[in-house]
């Protein structure tokens, strides 16, 4: 009993909120998601991708994508804990996050949000260029209008949540006025659809049978229609891809092997790993994936290395 009474003690002392400007600014922090601001890496895709990725030039500008679109992306967060802070707090776990905890008020949370969608945009016209200003601006009011309907509207919630990533893959070509070839497009296109998609699909399987889903589109689609979709997104992007290394585009390579090519084996071997844990349904978020599973990591350094090579015509 006296070890009961202790635990029961301690736990909510644990779960309390932090109080005043230091729990407020690390609640601000949690808010605005640490953990997803690895997906912002793929700033780099378009610039490394034309071989355009160690200027001095290249690295300011990639650096200040990256913060610019890190603080779009807390904004959306903001925004979106603020609106949905009182059905947070009826969940068994999002009640923790610090909006519906009461670590951060929800005005502050509208306020902080409010600013940091003003102000990314208004900083990127001034610091990086129109077109990477109006494509911040496009994401947020995207963003903002999944959370708000488009993410209780069949299939275009998942248009949206590709978009998003595809916009990041873009940002930073458009940075450094790099042209983005049709291949790259629909490469990082359906690659992004296919995580989304299998992610999906595993929450549809993990929920089968249970009630209470966290996402009520959930139940809305069958896992038959999920598993299709990831498949014909797995198939497109490995075509987009396969098309693009065998193309030279009119420059015959002179490297010591075809990089470009061999690089097709790798990209292919990685789709088919991934599609492992989509299959098994345990395809959570992408990032935790590809970190979590040695094999595929490997592989991904692999195919890196070849394409680095590629590009660099070695």
């Amino acid at each position: 009993m006296p070890e009961r009474t202790a635990l029961l003690e301690r736990t909510p002392a644990a779960a309390a909120p932090e109080r005043g400007l230091g729990g407020l600014a690390r609640g601000l922090l949690r808010t605005a998601r640490p953990r997803q601001w690895v997906k912002n890496v793929l700033v780099v895709a378009a610039p490394a991708a034309a071989g355009r990725l160690f200027s001095e030039h290249a690295v300011v500008q990639l650096g200040l994508v990256f913060v610019l679109f890190t603080a779009c992306a807390a904004a959306v967060y903001l925004i979106n804990d603020a609106r949905d802070a009182d059905a947070d707090r009826a969940h068994p776990v999002k009640r923790h996050r610090p909006v519906a905890a009461g670590q951060v008020p929800v005005p502050v949370a509208y306020a902080v949000g409010g600013a940091l969608a003003v102000l990314a945009p208004a900083a990127a016209a001034v610091l990086c260029s129109p077109a990477v200003a109006a494509l911040l601006t496009a994401y947020i009011g995207m963003q903002l209008a999944y959370c708000v309907s488009l993410k209780h509207v069949l299939v275009v919630d998942l248009v949206v949540v590709t978009t998003g990533f595809l916009m990041r893959a873009m940002v930073g070509g458009l940075a450094l006025g790099i042209p983005l070839s049709r291949w790259f497009l629909i490469t990082t296109g359906f690659g992004a659809l296919f995580m989304v998609s299998a992610k999906r699909y595993s929450e549809a399987v993990q929920m089968a049978g249970k009630a209470g889903a966290t996402r009520a589109l959930l139940t809305e689609y069958t896992t038959g229609y999920l598993r299709f979709v990831w498949q014909l997104a797995a198939g497109v992007s490995v075509l987009g891809y396969c098309l693009w290394a065998l193309e030279e585009g009119g420059v015959p390579s002179t490297g010591l092997l075809p990089w470009r090519q061999l690089s097709m084996v790798a990209f292919i071997l990685a789709i088919l790993r991934y599609a492992v844990f989509a299959d098994r349904g345990t395809a959570g978020e992408p990032e935790d994936v590809v970190l979590h599973d040695r094999a595929l990591a490997l592989i991904g350094l692999v195919w890196l290395a070849m394409y680095g090579l590629a590009v660099a015509n070695w």
